[in-house]
């Protein structure tokens, strides 16, 4: 059975930063890509950022561009995104995700599988 773990969420002030980490099981997720989403009260699910496989081709949401970095470590089924400079609009629960695909997609219908979701809220 395929699990996807996020953990690293919680409370931060604005400016500050937090690392989220998910990691997979089940199954060897190596060869497809995973991503990032996150959806806050009363509004969609949004793209937040997404990995290839090899982890050489990155894609960001503009809102988070040069803030957040996507990174994924194979050996240990886990990719991560760092949160830098956070804002009080980054507050959502984030999900990660993982495409049955090497390359990478920024709309939530072309991934696969799906995390439990970690909260993560940027105060002013």
């Amino acid at each position: 059975q395929v699990q996807l773990v996020e953990s690293g969420g919680g409370l931060v002030q604005a400016g500050g930063s937090l690392r989220l980490s998910c990691a997979a099981s089940g199954r060897t997720f190596n060869n497809y890509a995973m991503g990032w989403f996150r959806q806050a009260p009363g509004k969609e699910r949004e793209f937040v950022a997404t990995v290839s496989w090899s982890g050489g081709s990155t894609y960001y949401a503009d809102s988070v561009k040069g803030r957040f970095t996507i990174s994924r470590d194979n050996a240990k089924n886990t990719v991560y995104l760092q949160m830098n400079s956070l804002k009080p609009e980054d507050t959502a629960v984030y999900y990660c995700a993982v495409r049955r695909s090497r390359n990478v997609a920024a709309t939530a219908n072309e991934y696969d599988y799906w995390g439990q979701g970690t909260q993560v809220t940027v105060s002013s």
